[in-house]
């Protein structure tokens, strides 16, 4: 394939990305750029493959075939815009913007467009969550009373990351989010959130909780559950239950699952703990980058459907209700802060 990929942002995410395309056969060269000097010398030097350049606008002079966004979030919008003005595909890490409303004017903004937007959600290409969604697509498990999605992360991220976040449901509980309404092809009505700090009082001062719950209702009347916390002292722990009629099945079940039990009998789970995301989706990284790259060359849908604009829009309404929720200790309908329905965009 001899794909040439930009990769803009070398942070955490960025340099892991940078990684794992520099190991997909399907990419030749890499042009990488941040705003850290030392961090582009480190990738630069691991990876001889990446090409270093100033800035995104020489990545996408660089005539590459397509550009990975992994900076800050509030760049998101215009590096996906940027990308899309020099027709260059663009896979850009989640969410597209702070809020459902700034993520609805870039879905405007670039509406008619025919070039590639992906947004980052990778869950959908672990081989379990999609084992999940064929399994509830079959009609397998009969009408669905309930899924539950948990995120709960060893440790919190540092506060300067907290306080640019847009708070826990945007943040973190947005990969929850997707995940059920991908899984269950089912769309959010109803949302009702709460959420605690005991651990680092800094979270208050930023308007955040280090642990919250979401219950969604989807207007089948499947009830999703939505858990994620900032401490898991055993390790990074993503599982997902969807519960039917006639069956249920679960993902995220596996030996490296942080979890204890308290039966003598039972040995399982066995193995060390995941520690953090990156180890435990790094074959869902692999994929999901891998799926993007074909796309680039090849308009053939693969297997697992990338996350779309209209689908990352729709996730920003979600987490917008559920922030809205939390503050307001109230239910909120997604029709309420849904910025396609509450105002006509120009």
């Amino acid at each position: 394939m001899g794909l040439r990929i930009g990769v803009v942002g070398l942070g955490r995410i960025g340099a892991f990305h940078t990684g794992t395309l520099a190991g997909l056969p399907e990419v030749d060269e890499l042009v990488i750029t941040d705003a850290v000097p030392a961090a582009v010398d480190a990738a630069a030097a691991a990876f001889p493959t990446a090409r270093a350049v100033a800035d995104i606008d020489a990545v996408l002079d660089a005539d590459v075939d397509a550009v990975i966004v992994a900076t800050a979030t509030p760049t998101h919008a215009p590096f996906i815009e940027k990308a899309v003005a020099a027709n260059t595909p663009v896979f850009c890490e989640k969410p597209i913007a702070m809020s459902a409303e700034e993520s609805a004017d870039v879905a405007r903004r670039i509406a008619g467009s025919e070039v590639l937007v992906a947004i980052g959600y990778n869950r959908r290409f672990d081989p379990a969550f999609s084992a999940a969604r064929a399994a509830v697509a079959s009609g397998e498990l009969g009408f669905i009373t309930t899924a539950r999605s948990t995120t709960l992360d060893p440790a919190p991220p540092p506060m300067a990351y907290i306080a640019g976040s847009g708070g826990i449901f945007r943040d973190c509980a947005v990969h929850d989010f997707d995940t059920l309404r991908w899984v269950l092809d089912d769309e959010v009505e109803t949302v009702f959130a709460t959420g605690t700090n005991q651990g680092d009082p800094a979270f208050s001062e930023y308007d955040d909780v280090d642990s919250a719950t979401a219950v969604l209702t989807f207007a089948s009347g499947t009830m999703g559950i939505v858990s994620a916390s900032r401490y898991n002292g055993r390790g990074y722990d993503c599982r997902l239950e969807v519960h039917g009629s006639e069956d249920s099945v679960a993902a995220g079940w596996d030996d490296g699952t942080p979890m204890r039990t308290t039966d003598p009998a039972v040995t399982f789970p066995s193995g060390t703990p995941h520690g953090f995301f990156m180890d435990r989706f790094a074959e869902a990284y692999r994929r999901e980058l891998t799926a993007f790259c074909h796309a680039v060359t090849d308009d053939t849908p693969g297997p697992v459907r990338l996350c779309s604009v209209d689908d990352a829009l729709a996730v920003a309404v979600i987490a917008d209700a559920a922030t809205l929720s939390l503050t307001e200790r109230r239910p909120v309908e997604t029709a309420e802060v849904d910025p396609r329905l509450t105002r006509t965009l120009p």
